[in-house]
């Protein structure tokens, strides 16, 4: 019988886990199985997500991490691996947003945090996911799925916000080369650009009347996208349906890319 999207006995771990799309993400892979450990700054936060995965009857944990701390995510995955025994997916979501009213105007310390969160904190997340992967193959289980979740911004421009766009190519541009390194282990790469979603990070959008009338009109589907709508993919790229699917970007913005 076919089931490669039975999650069952594996382990993801999702950065920014406690909301958005990664709670959207997370709360799929435990609905299919997979025990998961999510990362946030907020303990209140994180306990409500936890109590969330919980209830789909898989073991779920939390731990507070800012990413843009090396020492903090070095320790943070060593806990989750001592705990859970193993991690199998590991998507690199957390991020922040951080525009200026002109990009000539754009400071150093705006720059620098941004570039910390979004670019540093994946570079970390995902170097400590691949030891612990390589790890494991050297001792003949190999496999793993590492995701980095970027940006339609990666693409477009995105006046006032340069940090943050070049973060998110650099995102996309990061995974495709962890992908070609690693394929020989069975470690699996790829890379996801959400369009506009509606989440904290989105809040001045959405509460925007030009925005409401000139762009979520552009979006094919007419509407919003939402955290779980991201479940889908998440699940996808945990599981055996993708186990020769790498370096590759999944745009999921209700089309809004293509018109």
């Amino acid at each position: 019988m076919y089931k490669p999207f039975d999650l069952s006995g594996k382990v993801a771990l999702v950065t920014g886990g406690n909301g958005g799309i990664g709670l959207g993400m997370a709360d799929a892979l435990a609905q299919a199985g997979a025990d998961v450990v999510v990362w946030g700054t907020k303990d209140d936060k994180n306990a409500q997500a936890v109590a969330k995965l919980k209830a789909h009857g898989v073991r779920a944990g939390a731990r507070k991490v800012d990413v843009a701390s090396e020492a903090e995510v070095v320790d943070a995955m060593g806990a989750a691996i001592h705990e859970f025994g193993r991690v199998d997916t590991v998507i690199a979501n957390a991020g922040i947003g951080g525009g200026a009213p002109s990009f000539s105007e754009m400071t150093i310390q705006t720059w620098r945090r941004v570039h910390a969160v979004n670019e540093e904190g994946v570079f970390f997340t995902l170097r400590e996911a691949c030891k612990h992967m390589i790890a494991r193959a050297a001792k003949g289980d190999a496999g793993g799925s590492l995701v980095g979740v970027a940006s339609l911004a990666g693409f477009e421009g995105a006046g006032r916000n340069q940090a943050y766009s070049a973060t998110k190519g650099a995102v996309m541009a990061m995974v495709r080369s962890i992908a070609v390194e690693h394929a020989r282990y069975g470690i699996r790469a790829n890379s996801i650009a959400p369009g506009w979603i509606a989440t904290d990070m989105t809040s001045f959008a959405q509460n925007s009347a030009a925005f409401a009338e000139k762009v979520i009109p552009r979006v094919p589907m007419r509407r919003w996208g939402k955290p779980e709508d991201f479940g889908g993919i998440a699940v996808y790229l945990a599981s055996d349906a993708a186990k020769y699917h790498t370096g590759d970007t999944f745009i999921i913005d209700g089309g809004y890319i293509i018109f």
